[in-house]
Formats: structure tokens, sequence, C-alpha cells
């Protein structure tokens, strides 16, 4: 039985007009383009891609935090239902009550000036969700408790704090107003690797108790197998595979997924050295490669992929891909392995 979306994404499309000449066109980069995406209530859905593939932009624009060029994104948590692209000024800042945004940098995302109890109190008072203080400060101690914070934290200073902490601080300020929909921007890329896995554990264990919906943004597919239960892998605006996380690491269907995958450090020695090296770099959005975007650095492009950009179809129980040659190249890679 498949669960109902939360966020349901049809052709979406984001794109950032650029300074242009006088007389001709002015350039424009493309950010997000034709993403078709579901995201199921309660999930913990993973995105991943290099640097400049349109992760942050996409989530931004789930959040209504950048212009939508085109495209529809449904929101519906059973409670509440919005069209983002149509919102109104009083149905957006009611959308933000239910969709919050964790930032990457837990240094600079936080007022050096504000204590604790400010930073996670303020948006309770700029949204007006409480009517007093005492039911303000009450709210900040839930919060801060689960986010394994306690009194003596909150009347503190970020700068007492370390990088572990004051992402917990983050993450307290993003759920103080009751959210469904948690967008995690790299929210652990700036922690060291012994603090990572704390913070992400906690984020686990907040989903599952609240019953939030995560769209969690990272360049680490390590990190996407070890919270999250579906994952989509973005290129150049696009979405080339979307798979549950088991299936997508057992059997990745598309040629970046598999380079990605292959350059995850392994602790076996038989498997180092084997990595996928991928020439050359993501090519310019304001000016993107006919045919499929991935040809410019596939060693496994034809004529056909530089001529005709592939369509995100179904390989599989929810498994899609988005490449000509995915079937014959998982044929061959059997053969190689009988």
């Amino acid at each position: 039985m498949s669960v109902k979306p939360l966020m349901s994404v049809r052709d979406l499309a984001v794109h950032f007009p650029l300074r242009g000449s006088l007389f001709g066109p002015k350039p424009v980069v493309k950010a997000v383009e034709g993403i078709d995406l579901d995201i199921a209530k309660g999930s913990f859905y993973g995105l991943v891609g290099e640097s400049g593939s349109g992760k942050t932009t996409l989530g931004r624009a789930l959040l209504r935090a950048v212009p939508i060029t085109r495209g529809a994104i449904n929101y519906d948590d059973g409670e509440a239902q919005y069209d983002l692209p149509s919102l109104s000024d009083k149905e957006l800042k009611d959308y933000r009550k239910r969709a919050q945004l964790i930032f990457q940098d837990p240094y600079a995302a936080l007022s050096p000036r504000m204590t604790v109890r400010d930073i996670i109190a303020e948006p309770l008072e700029v949204m007006g969700l409480t009517k007093s203080r005492q039911e303000t400060d009450a709210r900040v101690r839930e919060i801060a408790a689960k986010c394994r914070l306690n009194l003596e934290h909150l009347r503190r200073f970020p700068h007492a704090f370390s990088g572990g902490q004051r992402q917990r601080i983050s993450i307290a300020r993003a759920l103080v107003s009751g959210p469904q929909f948690i967008v995690a921007d790299e929210s652990v890329a700036a922690l060291d690797v012994s603090i990572q896995a704390d913070v992400l554990n906690l984020l686990k264990e907040i989903q599952e108790d609240m019953g939030l919906t995560f769209l969690f943004i990272s360049h680490d597919l390590s990190v996407v197998a070890h919270v999250c239960d579906h994952v989509a892998v973005m290129y150049l605006g696009r979405l080339v595979e979307t798979a549950p996380t088991r299936e997508l690491f057992a059997a990745p269907r598309h040629p970046y997924t598999k380079a990605l995958m292959s350059a995850i450090p392994s602790l076996d020695p038989d498997d180092r050295g084997k990595a996928q090296k991928l020439e050359g770099e993501i090519p310019s959005p304001t000016n993107p490669p006919p045919g499929c975007k991935f040809q410019t650095r596939c060693p496994f492009a034809i004529d056909i992929c530089r001529k005709d950009e592939p369509k995100l179809e179904s390989s599989g129980s929810e498994h899609n891909v988005a490449c000509h040659r995915w079937r014959e190249l998982m044929e061959e890679h059997a053969l190689e392995d009988a």
C-alpha cells in the first residue's frame, strides 16, 4: 500500500536571469529543470549530487524561498493543503509554520547577539504562535530537551558552544513552530566526522518521534545510506535516478549514480583504487549540453545520448532512471559477473 505524498512536484523549473548585453537575449541559469518528485509523508528522503547540481535550489523551491519559474508543487499533510506557486501572502505565512529549513553552517546561522533561548523562541514570536512569555518558555524548554539541550544551555550565547551543539540549536529553532516538513540542507557537512553520526541519529529520532517528513540534502552517499529510506540523484538541475535506498545501493542504474557510489571510501583493501573517475566538471547551467546532460562526462555515451534527452522512466518497483542505455549496461554488467 503506497503512502500518500506530503509533497508532490511536477515539471518544476527554477531559472535565474543574468545580466546580458543590451541587444542579445539575457542568459538564464537553469538551476532546476523539469523535476517530477513525490515525497511520502513521514519519510526521510535523500537528495544527492555534486556541488552545483541544483540540490539547494530545489530544496528552497519546496519552501517557496526562491521564485518558481514553472511547474506545480502541491503540499498536503492531511490538515492543510497548499499550491505553492500560487500562495497568497497569508497562505505563505501559514505554510512557513509547517515547512522549515535547517541550515548547513551552524556558525553563520545563529545570531551572536542572542541567547539560545531567544534564538529558539524567535519563530514563535514572529509567527504569533504563543500568547505569553510563559507559554513561549514552556515550548522552548520542551523542544530544547528533545534536542538534548538543558536549561543552562538556554542562558548562553552561541559562541560558547561547539559545532555539534550549535547544530542542535539550529534544529531546535526549526522544530519549535511545530512543522511537518523539514529541509535539512547539508546539515552535517560542516561538522567533524565524530559529531556527524550523533546529529544524524538525533534527526532520525526526532523524525520518528514527531512523525516529520525530511528532505535531506547531501553530497555524501554514505551519510544518505545511514538515515534515508528513499534517494533521488540530481545532476545539472535534473533528476537522473530515484529509488528506495536499499534498492539504489544494491543495483544502481545510472552511470552517474555508479560513479558517486564508487567514490565512497571502503575499508576493503581490494576495493581501493576502483573509484570511477569522472573527467571534467558539471557544465554551466546557462549553456547545458544537448541531449543527456551527463553525456559530456559519461564513458558510455553514444549518438542518441548527444541528441535526445532521456526521460525519467520506471525500471522496477519505485525505481526510476533517466538513461538511454541503462538496460544494455545492466546486461553487460551481469555478463561480466557471470
